[in-house]
């Protein structure tokens, strides 16, 4: 039975081994990201203020929504917010998804069409640039690094800023790679000797995995990766074996088929 390696962090895993076991695959959680919540009691007035004076709230991940959601869930007013034309955007289905657990309509909500090619910012600007102009202040919920700073890819709030809107962003919880034990590097070798395929929805999984296991000949190994920048770092830091597959699940289960 192939094995595959999920390297999400552990709050996004568990649907993804379901749909590979479901599928036949032998899946391994093996979280690559840990994640930690960095707002608290002291934050929310503030919080709540930065987005009702925003019409647009770009929520980066379904993490992003989550962690927001929990410090907010004291004061439900502000999801109302956005029954007073704000929008919700988002770049996939996940992350839409984790926006209607919390109480939003889906009219609310703005996110790549089904059919794009990729879900990511490229493809979220073509639903939204009509929203955008010296008007809007939008406001991105992101994940902070290592050091705190908040982080993120700055293409679409590039676009916002070139349109002349406003753009803040809050780091609603902190990412940090997940500490490796000798163990586990000397499993991440067996893993690579037996064929197993690595699955890599983020780029920073990826560079988690190399920075800590220094002698893996990472030209032996196999990933099926989300998307073409996260194949590029891939390849950049010796992987060839690299697949991507497009969005939604089932491509997915195609793409490793393919290399198993």
């Amino acid at each position: 039975m192939t094995q595959v390696l999920v390297t999400r962090p552990e709050q996004d895993a568990a649907s993804w081994v379901t749909s590979l076991e479901n599928a036949g695959f032998e899946a391994i959680q093996f979280p690559l990201l840990d994640l930690k919540p960095v707002l608290g009691a002291q934050d929310v007035d503030s919080v709540l203020k930065k987005i009702q004076s925003s019409q647009a709230v770009m929520f980066v991940s379904a993490n992003a929504v989550r962690f927001l959601a929990q410090v907010l869930s004291v004061r439900p007013e502000w999801i109302a917010h956005f029954n007073h034309n704000a929008r919700a955007w988002c770049t996939g289905p996940g992350t839409a998804a984790a926006l209607l657990a919390c109480g939003f309509q889906e009219n609310q909500i703005d996110q790549p069409h089904s059919e794009a090619h990729q879900l990511d910012s490229e493809a979220l600007w073509q639903v939204v640039q009509q929203q955008v102009g010296p008007h809007l202040k939008a406001l991105f919920i992101r994940g902070a690094d290592e050091t705190g700073a908040v982080a993120g890819r700055d293409w679409l709030a590039n676009q916002l800023l070139t349109c002349g809107a406003q753009v803040d962003a809050l780091a609603a919880y902190q990412r940090q790679a997940s500490q490796l034990s000798d163990d586990q590097v000397q499993q991440v070798q067996q893993w690579v000797d037996q064929e197993a395929i690595w699955i890599f929805s983020s780029s920073a999984c990826v560079q988690a995995l190399v920075d800590q296991c220094h002698q893996v000949p990472w030209s032996n190994a196999k990933a099926v990766v989300t998307h073409p920048r996260i194949a590029a770092l891939a390849q950049q830091l010796g992987w060839r074996n690299v697949s991507i597959a497009p969005p939604g699940m089932k491509a997915m289960l195609s793409s490793i088929k393919s290399m198993a």
